[in-house]
């Protein structure tokens, strides 16, 4: 079976080794347009002798005459965000196969494992499902479950469990396409949620929430955008929260404690646990360096 990966970085790159080293014919390569850094896959392309053309120039009669010469059978998404032409799908025998990390068709959208953890889920996992017009709606060929811990951020999620369970899903479900096995089932809309991307104007903490909100809130906005709180009229990132049950007896948003790399901050129902903190224009740093017992943070405007 011919394919064509369309991907970028370090998990295009990792998706693109392991399927040829489970013999997975693959004919071509597309990524972004290249900026001053080569990306992972492309490299990992050029040195296996793969022809790449860049995603964007597929909306130019060469470079499409070319891809399709690829005679392509599967297209397998990785890890992509140009948008890919309804004309370009459509060459392809067998369509299009994408892996998304959510179990849709819950947390549609590019910031599904952000959502996930924000929302208090205690599960989420992976699909890979093959593509259609829409976004994030096309049948579902497989899925992977995965628990979310009480002190995981976006970055522990994705790193330590749902991109190598992607990687290999990516694997099986290619697999079971060449077998001719591969299921499609249809998405339940009724069931169906779309979030906007995550940013900056969801991650200011309210201090007037319950502490398992707010430790959601920061966990899910961890690494990116970072959850923010205003601390004497600066704005202050905050990573790696746990929330602990308790009886903080001081208003919510005070700094109980500094021990170690740890600000204790007191929440409605407890305290929250903070390791990192960040200043506007500076690097992270140990949370105990940036915040001090008695300070108070505030909600952002």
């Amino acid at each position: 079976m011919r394919i064509v990966l369309f991907g970028q970085a370090a998990f295009g790159k990792d998706v693109f080794e392991q399927l040829r080293a489970a013999g997975e014919n693959i004919v071509g390569v597309s990524t972004p347009r290249q900026g001053s850094r080569p990306d992972p896959l492309f490299e990992a392309a050029a040195q296996a002798g793969v022809p790449v053309i860049e995603t964007p120039m597929l909306r130019q009669d060469e470079p499409f005459q070319i891809y399709k010469s690829w005679e392509p059978e599967l297209l397998v998404f990785a890890f992509v965000t140009d948008i890919v032409r309804k004309r370009v799908l459509d060459a392809a025998t067998h369509g299009a196969i994408q892996y998304h990390p959510s179990l849709l068709p819950a947390h549609r959208g590019r910031t599904a494992m952000n959502w996930a953890i924000i929302s208090g889920a205690r599960q989420t996992g992976l699909t890979v499902f093959w593509v259609d017009e829409g976004i994030d709606t096309g049948p579902v060929l497989l899925q992977r479950t995965v628990d979310i811990a009480d002190d995981d951020s976006v970055g522990t999620l994705y790193f330590q469990r749902l991109y190598p369970m992607g990687v290999e899903a990516l694997v099986e479900a290619v697999r079971l396409v060449r077998e001719g096995v591969a299921e499609r089932v249809p998405q339940d809309e009724s069931l169906a949620t779309y979030e906007p991307p995550c940013g900056p104007e969801h991650a200011k903490v309210d201090w007037m929430q319950h502490g398992r909100i707010v430790s959601a809130q920061i966990r899910g906005c961890d690494p990116q955008p970072g959850a923010a709180a205003s601390l004497r009229g600066e704005t202050v990132r905050l990573f790696e929260a746990r929330y602990r049950p308790g009886a903080p007896g001081e208003p919510p948003g005070t700094v109980l404690a500094a021990i170690g790399n740890t600000a204790e901050i007191a929440v409605i129902g407890g305290t929250v646990a903070v390791e990192r903190a960040q200043r506007d224009g500076q690097p992270k740093a140990a949370a105990s360096e940036v915040l001090r017992p008695g300070d108070l943070l505030e909600r952002l405007p």
